[in-house]
């Protein structure tokens, strides 16, 4: 019944594009044979922009145009960017919503290793270039992003028509669910790393929990100490830190002055450490005898010292926005800094204060709601990976009744980092195994129609995979 509702729905939206003569990606066709490069060229509103090598794949670079309001087509179109790492089309494809900016460095996302198949990564829709000018930023929302990942799957099916799983880390992780809520058939299973769920953005006692018992009662006293020396040296290290910023041509009109950035990076230090840092880190944590510069080297290693001006922000708005109307965003309990702060930690650590007052914002509390729902009632085939030590994890997906042939794994002592390499090792297989059934294939160097030949070992392409987004999520 939902199978067919949805494709009645799918149906009557697509009257409008028909009507206006856009191109439709479902009805477009690509030629049948010849060079790759080509025939991604041949489809309707995909350009090939830039091609680069990597060992074992040819990889492009392109762009798909995209109506900036999917139930509106008419209300205009941008350029969205994507890249493809082609192996070959008897292969299974992976599809890698990063969520944020698309990196043009080729890399393999550890699906795409473990299935040995194409890669499909799409730039998620306002992050630059791939925004609307001007911007309506009422449709940045993660339907219409979900929107985005269908055409562009659409798009592309008549080139890889074997298995399709999603994919994606963090807010990648989170855009993967959201994409399968609203388009549950476009791939045929999901692994969401690390992806957290506010579903009540009111209830954040869960962060809260969290810090009080991550690590070892020594590490967590430590951090906290760091911490409030970072704020009792504050008329010390906060001139420095305006400065430093000054010297570099950096700004702080959005979140509003200097010193309301250096109490954010204050805020943020133990969350930074937890969500890059392992345990074994803690040793390195600056004890309260340590010199001003140990202290001004950690904060800037675990927050950034330019991270709330302007410059840097700038970069993240359309994820702070989406924090600020959909996603929610975390707070905590800072209790060991009373005394020492110089705002609302309630209205300063909000997202509203790192998005541009000239962009509004309102809140939808159903949003999250709708998806967590749907995961809970409806899901199929989705793997979520968690890390131990990762404070994003702290509100994570959970499964329901509902739920079927999903898994929820945590890899022990890892953090935002966590990969399925990271899981214990029966729990590493099983993973493993749900992903190559998924996929269609019966092992790494298994084949679904062309002849065997060895699957590409971790190399350069994983390397340059692992790196993380260093702003928030």
């Amino acid at each position: 019944m939902r199978t067919t509702l949805r494709r009645l729905i799918t149906a009557a939206l697509l009257i409008p594009l028909l009507a206006l003569g856009l191109a439709v990606p479902a009805l477009a066709q690509a030629p049948a044979d010849g060079d790759i490069r080509d025939r991604l060229a041949a489809i309707p509103g995909m350009t090939v922009t830039e091609e680069k090598p990597a060992p074992g794949y040819r990889y492009f670079l392109l762009t798909y145009t995209q109506p900036v309001d999917h139930r509106r087509p008419w209300l205009g179109t941008f350029q969205q960017r994507l890249s493809v790492l082609h192996r070959g089309e008897d292969r299974p494809t992976v599809l890698y919503t990063n969520g944020y900016t698309l990196g043009t460095t080729p890399s393999r996302t550890e699906p795409t290793r473990l299935v040995d198949g194409n890669q499909v990564s799409i730039e998620y829709r306002y992050f630059t270039p791939s925004r609307p000018e001007p911007a309506d930023w009422s449709k940045a929302g993660i339907e219409q992003a979900a929107a985005d990942t269908h055409a562009i799957i659409t798009a592309l099916k008549p080139l890889y028509g074997q298995k399709w799983i999603s994919t994606g880390a963090s807010k990648g992780g989170m855009s993967s669910v959201y994409h399968r809520r609203f388009y549950p058939d476009d791939v045929a299973g999901t692994v969401a790393y690390v992806a957290p769920n506010d579903v009540d953005d009111r209830e954040d006692s869960a962060y809260s929990r969290f810090f009080d018992h991550v690590g070892t009662a020594q590490c967590r006293s430590a951090l906290d100490a760091a911490q409030r020396e970072l704020l009792v040296r504050r008329a010390t290290l906060e001139p420095r830190y305006a400065a430093d910023n000054a010297a570099a041509g950096n700004t702080f009109t959005t979140v509003g002055s200097a010193d309301r950035g250096y109490e954010l990076g204050v805020l943020d230090v133990v969350w930074g450490f937890w969500q890059y840092s392992t345990e074994a880190d803690c040793a390195a944590v600056p004890p309260v005898t340590a010199t001003d510069d140990q202290l001004y080297g950690w904060l800037d290693t675990h927050s950034g010292i330019d991270s709330n001006s302007d410059q840097s922000l700038a970069a993240y708005t359309p994820y702070y926005y989406q924090a600020g109307t959909q996603l929610g965003s975390p707070n905590f309990d800072v209790s060991h800094l009373k005394g020492l702060l110089h705002y609302s930690t309630k209205e300063l650590y909000a997202p509203r204060t790192y998005v541009p007052r000239s962009i509004p914002m309102r809140f939808d509390p159903s949003a999250m709601r709708d998806i967590d729902g749907w995961v809970r009632h409806s899901a199929e085939r989705i793997l979520f990976v968690y890390g131990q030590n990762d404070p994003w994890g702290a509100e994570r997906f959970t499964l329901g009744r509902g739920s079927e042939d999903s898994y929820v794994y945590t890899a022990p002592g890892a953090n935002h980092g966590a990969k399925i390499a990271a899981l214990s090792a029966d729990q590493s297989a099983a993973a493993t195994a749900a992903l190559l059934r998924w996929a269609g294939v019966a092992g790494p160097d298994a084949r679904t129609t062309a002849p065997a030949r060895p699957a590409l070992p971790f190399g350069e392409l994983d390397r340059a995979g692992l790196l993380l987004e260093r702003h928030r999520l």
